[in-house]
């Protein structure tokens, strides 16, 4: 049987995810919900699934507009196993007061605090740390790919210290009123900035120190890494760690793929849904090691890298697998992800 999977709060991230859980056999979309008849409402219809509202005194705005519902979204936590919580930051702790009233389990995004759960996840990192939990958060699409790329040089040769600079997305394609027109923007203008606390409730230990900046783009964020190794390691083995590690990309700027945009077109290339690009691009000409330490740089989808994360975690916490990469192995097969 199934899993019943509901996700609460249908934007960016969360339509990907009721596309990704679709197309897994071991789980389905039991509804999503949605707080205003916008849109996004009418296309979760459209593609079949079942609409709930997040306010119901709003159920005549969605009459008004031609927008069937099932129900409020009290009503739709009822039915679930799970809920894959994707609404703004500010209503999570309220929410799961009400998952835990139905003994319902539930998945947090980045934009959640570590402290909610108590709990974070990436499928590479730790995996097993979920298996069989209440609640864990899938930490933010940043600290996903850093994770994605440190794990396995972690594994392999050990990490002293990483010094990361991120370069960040003003804002997503359709947010015409968010980041900066004509400037960069230090984001926060101190240092440390938050992605390196974030980053170590997954990949615990590492001494990770990051600097974070707003640039005029909507297409990705961008990472420089300079990572101090515990043991000697060559580029080539570097190279080939990656290349074995699904969910990164060795990409090359000679092949014209020479910026973000390169990466988008790629995308496109490879026909994804909504363009997404789940997998995170290294360029193969930024590796390099000096005395030790590890050089690259590393490109990240911010819409869509966290969405195969989702589904691992759902796994985890439902027991439906216990084994990491038998669960990345599967959500890799059904979504196509390399």
């Amino acid at each position: 049987m199934k899993a019943s999977i509901a996700v609460n709060g249908y934007g960016t991230i969360g339509k990907r995810v009721a596309d990704a859980v679709s197309a897994q056999d071991d789980m389905k979309i039991i509804g999503v919900s949605k707080t205003k008849p916008d849109y996004e409402a009418k296309m979760a219809v459209h593609k079949g699934y079942d609409l709930y509202i997040a306010i119901p005194e709003r159920e005549k705005l969605f009459d008004e507009a031609g927008i069937e519902i099932a129900g409020t979204t009290d009503d739709m936590i009822e039915k679930s196993d799970l809920v894959v919580d994707c609404t703004p930051g500010n209503v999570g702790p309220e929410n799961l007061e009400k998952y835990k009233a139905n003994g319902v389990k539930a998945t947090y995004q980045g934009g959640e605090k570590h402290d909610l759960t108590g709990l974070s996840f990436n499928s590479i990192a730790n995996y097993s740390d979920s298996v069989g939990m209440e609640y864990t958060r899938v930490v933010s699409c940043n600290t996903t790919g850093m994770a994605r790329s440190l794990t396995p040089i972690s594994k392999n040769w050990g990490i002293k210290k990483v010094r990361a600079v991120m370069v960040r997305r003003g804002g997503d394609p359709y947010q015409v009123n968010k980041g900066p027109i004509n400037g960069i923007v230090p984001n926060p203008p101190k240092v440390p900035s938050h992605h390196g606390p974030d980053l170590e409730t997954v990949l615990r230990g590492v001494d990770i120190t990051t600097l974070a900046l707003l640039v005029p783009t909507t297409l990705m964020h961008q990472h420089n890494l300079m990572v101090e190794l515990e043991n000697d390691a060559k580029i080539d083995d570097v190279i080939d760690v990656w290349e074995k590690r699904s969910r990164v990309l060795l990409l090359k700027a000679e092949d014209g793929l020479t910026s973000t945009a390169g990466f988008m077109e790629y995308a496109k290339e490879l026909g994804r849904n909504r363009n997404d690009l789940y997998e995170i691009p290294i360029w193969r000409e930024s590796v390099n090691v000096v005395d030790g330490e590890l050089f690259y740089m590393q490109a990240v989808h911010q819409e869509s890298d966290v969405v195969p994360e989702n589904v691992d975690a759902i796994r985890a916490l439902l027991e439906l697998e216990t084994d990491g990469e038998k669960s990345i192995a599967k959500t890799n097969k059904a979504m196509g992800i390399l």
